[in-house]
């Protein structure tokens, strides 16, 4: 995935991702975590945890955020059968955000900036244990990642019923 090929100067910073990996979107609601590298050679350029599959709920405020590191969002690829209800845009802050069902599987969202600049994230899901996702979710962001959104989920998941090990948590 290039970066935009857009000159920068310094009175226009490059939109890279942000140093700080770890952001809370909303307090006790969905994580994001972003690749601290500007190569973006990995797969994936980072990883959303959303807490539903309320995707009119969920997906503002990863816009809002990934607004204020990236510049404008204008479209946002993802799974419609992995979500309640999906609407072709949503405003966020103004914005219009088009919403396009990709057959990028439930694992990922693809989100747009300008023409096209692509990021993809790895969507965790809503009723992921915490340290399934926070493993997942490192995982992801990792620059040397070549591994697929949908193994890295089967990867770090615990199948059901492995031990007492998973009463613990």
């Amino acid at each position: 995935m290039a970066d935009s090929d857009t000159p920068h100067t310094p009175h226009t910073p490059p939109l890279l991702l942000p140093d700080a990996i770890h952001q809370a979107i909303q307090p006790g609601t969905a994580l994001l975590r972003l690749e601290t590298t500007q190569s973006r050679e990995g797969l994936l350029d980072g990883a959303w945890w959303p807490r539903t599959r309320d995707i009119g709920t969920e997906l503002p405020a990863l816009i809002s955020v990934l607004t204020g590191h990236l510049g404008p969002i204008t479209r946002v690829g993802l799974d419609a059968s992995a979500w309640n209800g999906l609407p072709t845009r949503l405003v966020v802050d103004g914005q219009v955000v088009h919403l396009v069902s990709d057959p990028v599987g439930d694992d990922t969202v693809l989100i747009t900036r300008g023409h096209n600049d692509h990021f993809a994230l790895l969507v965790v899901p809503p009723d992921t244990t915490a340290d399934a996702a926070r493993q997942a979710m490192a995982r992801a962001v990792r620059a040397d990642n070549i591994t697929q959104a949908a193994q890295l989920l089967v990867a770090t998941t615990p199948e059901p019923g492995d031990g007492p090990a998973d009463a613990a948590g």
